[in-house]
C-alpha cells in the first residue's frame, strides 16, 4: 500500500533531499517532511510523546502507512498546521 506523487513533487522532494545529505541531525532529534512542498523540519524526538503530535503521526500512518517510498518520516499537513503544532509544543 502505496502513495504516489505527482512527478514535480517528486522532483522536488528530490532536490531538497540532495540539498539535506549534508545537513546532519544532531543526537536527540529528528527529521520529518511536510507540506505541499515537502519541506525538511528537525524536531526534538521528545515532541513524539505529546499527544498533539501523536495526531499528526496518526495522519500519517492514516495516509502513507509504514512502507513510505520516499523514506523519511512525512506528515500529511499543511506547513502552517505542523508550526502551530510544534510552536504549542515549545511552550511546555
Amino acid at each position: 500500500m502505496g502513495f504516489r506523487l505527482p512527478g514535480i513533487r517528486k522532483a522536488s522532494f528530490a532536490a531538497n533531499k540532495a540539498s539535506s545529505k549534508s545537513v546532519d541531525v544532531p543526537k536527540g532529534y529528528l527529521a520529518v517532511y511536510v507540506g505541499e512542498k515537502i519541506k525538511r523540519f528537525v524536531i526534538p524526538i521528545s515532541y513524539l510523546n505529546q499527544l498533539s503530535f501523536q495526531d499528526l503521526l496518526s495522519q500519517a500512518e492514516e495516509e502513507f502507512g509504514y512502507d513510505h517510498p520516499m523514506g523519511g518520516l512525512t506528515i500529511p499537513c499543511g506547513e502552517d498546521v505542523f508550526l502551530d503544532t510544534v510552536s504549542r509544543l515549545n511552550m511546555f
